[in-house]
């Protein structure tokens, strides 16, 4: 592979004015630098590697007095001041640098000149300079090795606490992120529904446990603000109150609502009808299914189904849920339902475009029937119960999604803007956070940004690749991308920025997609279910799986 340590050594020049009385003598040479160089490398072009042992060569106009350079010239890592070794060469006009200790990997270093730097000739530097590099990967192991099954386990162990753990504790839904505080999700929350399912067959807790959270959760589901049977985004998890995700967008959340039943009907499947407590929660999670009115949300019965409805700001939101992104099984758990059903008509118009979501592109020499250059979480959220081994009549969704897959990773193999890491190893683009906010990470919208979910979910679509991911962000990267709820949201490489961030959008699809890749049990039990069936039948799915 490409090697990991590619690093982009940037120089910064910040030129004061010097003051009139340093320049009284307008026939004296100025005391500048002249070149500057890490490990042999001049710095006139990108440096391709900057080792955790470098040795910096500053070279000057002149001979440097050494006796300035101690307070003159530092070597930081954030606020940290590195301990180095000074040395003059070539005639006393290179300085030559030496840290005394390995520097701390994929991290940023400075190089701060300051104007009390003096020649032995006596004049001064007169500029204040900032030079600015970034260390090369550290490849040694940062976790024992284990064997990949383990480390599956490891990982779905690690991020399953996310919705365990740390979900709210009046309401035990996902809280939004680990920042949230109050505010939880209810798309993330029917992500964490089936997260309880894998983590009571893999004996993460007892199946009791997993029963008695979800009544938890189901009670303050029936209690929660509902808009024509959807529930909001944003949702407070003490009170069941929307919480705004944006100024209008203050209602149902349609699509979220899907994830959210999509996560409700799974559990429902995995319950048994025998015993009190499972029947009881059967008849309550198919209420709360059977409850949302799906056709309303077809904005007086137009042909296709709109995301939002408050009951302050109508439909002004007036976002329609048009074409292949997301919200496939928006459209199927609708055309599904027994109670508020939409026709075939809906999907084909609103979904498919009635066939002009076919665009039956090729990237990187391979086909992609739907969508373009997307980020990967389209292959994901509506898949982690629906299992996409069907088609429409429009696209082959299991070779639609292994596709998308193949497409991100050769992205990251080509790398076209020469982003820093970026491998067969290293890949995964998908929406998340960054150094400077949140963005939709894509091959067409290519940041640099690494988000572990995008390869990590993609288990059962790409299982030697994603194997390959898995690896390296644990193995390699473990000791900045692991911590208490597994890997954290998404990394930069190339500015050296690590996120602590967890999302529970981006942590759910994780663990629920390794279950499908390992034993498709989440697949397995959505598919159970009556509406399900009927649905396949009603919008003429075909099953491909053999």
């Amino acid at each position: 592979m490409q090697k990991k340590s590619l690093l982009v050594f940037s120089l910064i020049v910040l030129l004061l004015s010097c003051d009139e009385k340093e320049n009284q003598n307008p026939g004296a040479s100025n005391f500048t630098l002249t070149s500057i160089s890490i490990d042999g490398i001049e710095s006139t072009s990108a440096i391709n590697a900057v080792s955790l042992t470098p040795v910096i060569q500053l070279s000057f106009s002149e001979p440097i007095d050494i006796v300035s350079v101690q307070n003159a010239v530092v070597l930081k890592e954030k606020l940290n001041t590195i301990q180095c070794e000074f040395s003059l060469i070539n005639g006393d006009s290179t300085l030559q640098i030496v840290p005394n200790s390995i520097l701390k990997s994929l991290s940023k270093h400075d190089i701060y000149i300051d104007a009390t730097l003096k020649a032995k000739s006596k004049r001064e530097y007169t500029v204040y300079s900032q030079y600015s590099f970034t260390t090369e990967i550290d490849e040694t192991d940062k976790f024992p090795r284990i064997s990949d099954e383990e480390l599956l386990t490891l990982v779905q162990e690690q991020t399953f606490k996310y919705f365990y753990d740390f979900a709210h504790p009046t309401s035990g839904m996902a809280r939004e992120r680990n920042t949230s505080g109050d505010i939880v999700t209810s798309g993330g929350s029917g992500f964490g529904i089936m997260a309880l399912i894998v983590g009571a067959e893999r004996n993460f807790i007892s199946k009791q446990q997993a029963v008695e959270r979800m009544n938890k959760i189901v009670s303050f589901l029936e209690d929660a603000d509902r808009f024509h049977g959807a529930w909001s985004h944003w949702i407070n998890g003490n009170t069941g109150t929307v919480v705004p995700f944006s100024t209008k967008d203050n209602g149902g959340d349609l699509v979220e609502t899907s994830f959210l039943v999509q996560g409700l009907i799974t559990f429902r499947q995995y319950l048994q009808p025998t015993d009190t407590v499972g029947n009881n929660l059967i008849n309550r999670i198919t209420d709360l299914y059977y409850e949302v009115e799906w056709d309303w949300y077809r904005k007086n019965n137009e042909e296709i189904l709109y995301w939002h409805w408050s009951p302050n700001f109508n439909w002004d939101m007036n976002f329609q849920l048009s074409g292949y992104f997301e919200q496939q099984v928006t459209y199927f758990l609708a055309a599904a339902s027994p109670t508020h059903g939409i026709p075939k008509s809906v999907y084909t118009n609103g979904f498919a475009r009635n066939g002009n979501i076919v665009r039956n592109d090729t990237f990187y020499n391979i086909p992609l029937k739907l969508g373009g250059l997307f980020p990967l979480f389209w292959v994901h959220y509506s898949y982690l119960g629906l299992d996409p081994h069907f088609s429409d009549g429009y696209a082959d969704y299991w070779e639609q999604n292994v596709n998308a897959s193949l497409i991100n990773q050769a992205h990251c193999i080509a790398n076209p803007r020469n982003y820093v890491g970026y491998s067969d190893e290293c890949w995964g683009l998908t929406s998340s956070d960054n150094q400077n906010g949140y963005n939709a990470h894509s091959p067409g919208n290519d940041l640099g940004v690494i988000t572990p979910t995008a390869a990590l979910s993609s288990f059962p679509y790409t299982p030697t690749e994603s194997m390959k991911a898995l690896k390296f962000f644990y193995y390699t990267l473990g000791d900045r991308t692991w911590g208490e709820y597994g890997f954290y949201d998404s990394f930069n490489l190339t500015q050296a920025w690590f996120a602590n961030s967890y999302l529970a959008i981006d942590q759910g699809p994780i663990i629920v997609m390794i279950e499908n890749h390992r034993t498709g049990l989440l697949w397995d039990l959505f598919m159970s279910a009556p509406e399900v069936q009927e649905g396949f039948t009603k919008l003429e799915f075909t099953d491909t799986s053999n």
